[in-house]
């Protein structure tokens, strides 16, 4: 998994995107990329599956802020991103949250 930021220089934004790859997507048939970007909106930003078995979004954020997110597998499995830039303890007892900071 990985996250890939492009800055632009005319924009105040950041292209982020957002990469799971088919060992994380455990064969999964669908998944999300679920955060504060999209108010925890589970069905909001869906992830494009690729050819290999992973899966891929694109997000355009605001720089100059921090936003937490986790994955969503086939509507059941939650999963982090080990290649985030930070990982925070969410409001639920042992979960923790990804953070890209852009």
């Amino acid at each position: 998994m990985s996250v890939k930021k492009q800055y632009f220089k005319t924009k105040p934004l950041c292209k982020v995107t957002f990469r799971l790859s088919k060992e994380m997507a455990k064969s999964a048939e669908t998944a999300h990329v679920v955060g504060e970007f999209n108010d925890w909106d589970v069905g909001a930003t869906p992830m494009k599956k690729l050819k290999n078995g992973g899966f891929t979004a694109i997000i355009d954020l605001k720089p100059g802020s921090e936003y937490q997110f986790r994955y969503l597998l086939d509507t059941t499995i939650w999963e982090n991103d080990p290649g985030a830039d930070k990982q925070v303890p969410s409001p639920y007892r042992g979960v923790k949250n990804s953070v890209v900071i852009v």
